[in-house]
């Protein structure tokens, strides 16, 4: 789940890492109000869950309360790569002496923490790394060793960092990054860029903060981190009940456990000339709410014409999947076909529930793609 900059500097205010003094607004009177008592300059930055905000129009500076108007109107309600600006951050303007780009982040190929430094801070990471590749420094760090003091010195050799000052304060700031990463369980914290400013003073100007779904139970008060803002409402819905989705746009809906199935199901469905409309993963609870919640995000899309059940039980059971699908009939009065594919642990009792109710089933994965895909062509 990504974070809003404001959102991230409040995590940074936990572990104390410097940031400019700020308040966030959700309309232009409140951002009106919040200029008007504020010493300027202040800079007014677009709150959006992409990058690309200066380019866009959406960081402006206010000189004077003669342009807080016209700059505060500018930038509410502008589309920023698909997303509309709802919320805005006032911070004080500040007299940058040098930017730089900061971050570390879960490297699952070398399974470390990768630091990412940069002297060429403010830039899209992805820029300089095709523009100016030598200018980025890649450190992987051993999660069972920790961050050491040679990490952190190489850093200043390429930063050409020598200040002591400096370099105290850079350090600290590396080493609260690190346990928020660590403690956290976050994909990704970046600071782009990372300013020093007059009196050689260490701010976090900006922040992205990426955080691993599955760790969101390591964050306290959670709730005021929490935002869905970049999911469709089906998304939420699949969120807040335990499944994992992702919507696409084909016809065939697919539920399936477990996330390599579900990849391989929709692999399959292309194979024989189909598309899949969803990625839905059950997990491997045997709770049958699932199954119905399932159900209800999948109907809501109108373009599904078949329904595909890929199961392959293992923690997951048979006949819980086949009483969620039972319930789901009874309850929500399903005019889509259903195809059903039953493999596993509890497989002959799950069978016979659904044969109940008068559905077949086959313990072939390919059979049950090639008939979902057939349905189409009816």
């Amino acid at each position: 789940m990504k974070l809003y900059e404001f959102q991230g500097k409040g995590l940074f205010a936990r572990y104390h890492i410097p940031t400019p003094k700020g308040k966030m607004a959700e309309n232009v009177n409140q951002a009106l109000d919040i200029i008007k008592n504020s010493k300027l300059p202040v800079v007014v930055k677009a709150q959006v869950l992409t990058g690309g905000r200066g380019k866009a129009g959406g960081v402006k500076l206010v000189r004077s309360l003669d342009e807080a108007n016209e700059v505060v109107n500018s930038i509410f309600g502008l589309d920023i790569k698909g997303y509309k600006v709802k919320k805005v951050l006032i911070e004080e303007g500040l007299e940058i002496k040098k930017e730089i780009y900061l971050s570390f982040l879960m490297n699952r190929n070398s399974e470390k923490i990768t630091l990412i430094t940069s002297g060429e801070g403010g830039m899209e990471i992805e820029t300089v790394a095709k523009e100016k590749p030598e200018a980025i420094l890649k450190v992987d760090i051993d999660p069972l060793l920790g961050i050491k003091s040679y990490h952190i010195t190489s850093v200043f050799d390429h930063l050409h960092i020598s200040d002591r000052e400096l370099q105290k304060q850079f350090t600290d700031i590396i080493k609260k990054m690190y346990k928020m990463v660590t403690e956290l369980y976050l994909n990704l914290v970046e600071i782009n860029p990372l300013v020093i400013i007059k009196g050689n003073r260490i701010l976090a100007l900006d922040s992205k903060v990426i955080i691993d779904d599955n760790g969101v139970g390591f964050i306290k008060d959670f709730d005021a981190f929490k935002n869905y803002d970049d999911l469709t409402p089906e998304e939420i819905t699949a969120k807040e009940n335990g499944l994992s989705f992702v919507k696409l746009n084909g016809n065939i809906g697919c539920i399936v456990n477990g996330a390599g199935l579900a990849m391989a199901t929709m692999d399959m469905i292309k194979h024989f000339g189909g598309e899949p409309a969803n990625f839905l993963d059950v997990g491997g609870s045997s709770n049958p709410e699932k199954v119905i919640n399932a159900i209800k995000i999948i109907r809501k899309d109108k373009n599904v014409k078949v329904i595909l059940f890929n199961i392959f039980g293992g923690i997951t059971r048979c006949d819980d999947i086949a009483n969620g699908i039972k319930k789901a009939v009874e309850i929500l009065d399903i005019k889509l076909p259903l195809v059903i594919r039953l493999t596993g642990t509890n497989e002959k009792e799950g069978v016979d529930i659904l044969r109940s109710l008068g559905l077949e089933t086959t313990t072939s994965m390919q059979k049950a793609v090639k008939k979902a895909v057939s349905l189409i062509g009816e």
